[in-house]
């Protein structure tokens, strides 16, 4: 029987509880609404009708739930917002939401069932509304999984509404006319005379009256934001130097840190001298924190010298030393103990590929660093009775419990001011940098500490993506692929991260073979079994998680079995492809890249597709022999994400993510040498150059009934049409990533 079919046995009985009468947590529970945090300190004057909008008599504010982490969702929410409010751009101010359960994310529950998102049938969804009726009570409030778009696009539009439909009702208590005769436009309310009443005007008077609810949202042919090109808020501060991000910030009174802990992360510090740094110009202090040692003076290249001046007794690693055991524990996992779950079990790949085997290959992918542009860093400030924390950071409210418990005090008492970010890819979703920040901050009370992480300790302290291997069978008849059997071997990045921030995750991880056995693909005998690895290096959730292993896994062998069976990648694909969204999205690369003209000889071109966080991409890449090496020409994106939010920034996100991978596939690895990462700057492992970034051309279609978010998917699926690609150029196959272990790119 397929393994498919005992999940939705298990999806269905979840599901039952959360909708056969609120079982599981109460319908009224549930559907009650959570406080609105900004009512709690309005001072006269003001209004604020949910937890998103507020309106003083001389500015509005915009608050946005989800950090922005340069991928421009700042905007984009805000957007969703003044497309009902009826404001402009440049007519209200943005503010980052403190934690509060108000801005819990249930578009996280998507990725956390055991179905296909393409599932729509009952017991699929009955199980995300049951993860997501969890997710609400506990009011997990976190930025991550390309969910911020999806988790926004209803609820900040209906924000906006609210407050429009109530400022409208303050307009007709002062003036006497009914709510029927008025409109709203560019942030005042039009009364039937023509004369205009600012919101910021009918604040105090829209602060007394109780929020109108029974609102309609605009349909789709009276947006003005929604659809259209949009210049980001952020764009001149970006492009003008005058952007700040949590580095920039300054605090009256604030010291300087800089620490240096165990590189065998999660290691032990034996000893230290420091007596030569003591003495060192600028130095303050030399404390003790968890795993190593801090340096507080009067900058941070004055700390980051002094840090070099101590001398360190480190203890081992808490998992193998060498990069040559890693890859020994991989070989050595793919066994009964160690499967995880076997998550496609269609037909009997198993008895089909022990008849013959037309294909047996093995894949690999390094950890990988996340190395975001800005450095980790924080200021933290303590005090008896509250604590302050300035940061850039995905899972705010964690960051406040965490600060609460080390400074036994009530999480009431913390609060925590978000920053902007300049990049993350999933870094700042840990904790590492917040627990030493605040052990410092103890020990100098009152003071406010601006740790900031080097770039070594930066790559050092990472928690990297997860190492991977495959174990590949595949079988073709009468030149078509009958059987593919795929084993995905990697340690559980959801374990090891949920693990840190005291959370079980009981069942199987669903990252370890995501982007694979989710393949819309009807395989007669199709196996993706994943095997969870325990031991070796802790890891974290990286730009498009799982995917961004099994996918490429999945689909460069795929290749290699549709070459065996002498097919075209692009006719074999369509033949097997069952879900005519994700048929959209390569009928529409063929088109974009006319698939199937002559190329000339030297040059090949290279098809993969992966689905991942609900978005099908499909990518097309054009290389060029060269005598200096391998030439990436061309790239075509196709993704269809259910509604284009900004064209503008929907290409930038795609094309940022196909360049982020490809560097990454071409040269990037992070290896262990005595329990350290080898790896310890952008020199050990440069992204893509400008000059080597070919032109991507992109098309985003709206094809399938949800909305998704773009900031991932169009990662996955470069590595492997890469891969794809250099063997349509050269014959060579590459199995193992990074490419320029075996091949050289100019």
């Amino acid at each position: 029987m397929s393994r498919l079919g005992t999940l939705t046995r298990r999806g269905l009985m979840i599901g039952a509880a959360a909708v056969a009468g609120g079982v599981a947590f109460g319908t009224y529970t549930v559907l009650t609404p959570h406080a609105n945090p900004l009512a709690r300190d309005l001072g006269p004057g003001a209004a604020s009708f949910n937890p998103y909008i507020r309106i003083t008599q001389d500015r509005i504010t915009l608050i946005v739930p989800h950090v922005d982490l340069g991928q421009g969702a700042a905007s984009l929410q805000a957007a969703l917002i003044a497309e009902e409010l009826d404001v402009e751009f440049g007519q209200f101010e943005l503010e980052q939401a403190a934690p509060d359960p108000a801005y819990y994310n249930t578009a996280m529950a998507d990725e956390a069932v055991p179905f296909m998102s393409t599932d729509t049938g009952f017991p699929a969804e009955a199980a995300r509304a049951a993860i997501g009726a969890g997710i609400k009570l506990a009011g997990v409030q976190v930025t991550g999984g390309s969910t911020a778009v999806p988790d926004s696009f209803e609820k900040l539009r209906l924000a906006g509404a609210v407050a429009r439909e109530t400022l409208k009702a303050a307009a007709s208590a002062e003036t006497g006319y009914g709510v029927a005769t008025l409109r709203t436009e560019e942030a005042a309310v039009i009364l039937p005379d023509g004369s205009r009443r600012a919101y910021t005007e009918l604040a105090a008077t829209a602060a007394t009256l109780d929020p109108v609810t029974d609102v309609t949202l605009r349909m789709s042919d009276a947006w003005r934001f929604i659809g259209q090109p949009m210049q980001r808020w952020d764009i001149v501060a970006k492009s003008t130097g005058q952007q700040r991000y949590g580095i920039d910030m300054e605090i009256d009174g604030m010291v300087r840190a800089a620490v240096r802990c165990n590189p065998r992360k999660g290691g032990a510090l034996l000893g230290y001298d420091a007596s030569a740094a003591e003495a060192m110009r600028g130095v303050q202090r030399v404390v003790p924190v968890t795993g190593g040692v801090a340096v507080i003076a009067e900058n941070t290249w004055y700390a980051f010298q002094a840090l070099d001046a101590i001398t360190y007794d480190w203890g081992p690693a808490p998992y193998p030393a060498s990069q040559d055991e890693h890859w020994a524990a991989l070989e050595a996992a793919f066994t009964p103990d160690a499967l995880d779950r076997v998550w496609r079990d269609d037909g009997d790949a198993e008895a089909a590929v022990s008849e013959r085997s037309d294909l047996t290959v093995e894949y690999r992918a390094p950890y990988l660093a996340h190395q975001p542009l800005e450095p980790l860093n924080a200021i933290v400030r303590v005090t008896e009775d509250r604590a302050d924390v300035w940061v850039a950071h995905q899972m705010v409210r964690f960051v406040q419990q965490r600060v609460a418990e080390r400074c036994g005090l009530g999480a009431e008492q913390v609060f925590v001011h978000n920053q902007f970010a300049g990049g993350s890819f999933g870094h700042r979703l840990e904790f590492d940098l917040i627990d030493r920040a605040t052990e410092i901050a103890l020990q100098m009370p009152g003071t406010p500490v601006k740790l900031i992480f080097s770039r070594e300790e930066d790559f050092a302290q990472d928690y990297p993506r997860q190492i991977g291997m495959a174990r590949v069978r595949g079988r073709v008849e009468n030149g078509r692929v009958r059987a593919l059997d795929l084993q995905i071997a990697t340690p559980s990045a959801v374990r090891s991260q949920m693990g840190r921030v005291g959370l079980p995750v009981p069942g199987p991880d669903p990252q370890i073979a995501a982007g694979a056995w989710n393949l819309p693909y009807a395989i007669p005998d199709f196996r993706v079994s994943a095997y969870a690895v325990p031991g070796l290096a802790p890891t974290s959730s990286w730009r498009s998680v799982g995917a961004s292993t099994a996918g490429f896994f999945a689909e460069a062998a795929l290749d290699e079995l549709i070459h065996a069976a002498g097919a075209d990648p692009m006719a074999e694909r369509l033949r097997l492809v069952t879900d005519p969204v994700a048929r959209g999205v390569l009928e529409a690369v063929a088109e974009m890249s006319d698939w199937g003209r002559t190329v000339a000889p030297g040059q090949g071109r290279g098809l993969a597709f992966v689905t991942s966080f609900g978005v099908p991409v499909a990518e097309v890449i054009d290389v060029t022999q060269t005598p200096e090496g391998l030439r990436i020409d061309r790239v075509y994106v196709a993704a269809d994400v259910g509604r284009i939010i900004d064209p503008v920034n929907f290409e930038a996100q795609v094309q940022g993510g196909v360049i982020w991978a490809l560097g990454h596939a071409i040269n990037s690895e992070i290896t262990y040498a005595d329990g350290q990462a080898e790896q310890m700057n952008y020199y050990d492992g440069e992204g893509m150059r400008l000059s080597q970034t070919p032109e991507i051309l992109v098309r985003g279609l709206e094809t399938q009934a949800k909305i998704r978010g773009i900031g991932e998917p169009p990662v996955p699926p470069a590595a492997p049409a890469l891969a794809n690609a250099v063997f349509a150029a050269t014959g060579q196959r590459l199995r193992e990533m990074p490419f320029n272990r075996h091949i050289a790119f100019v």
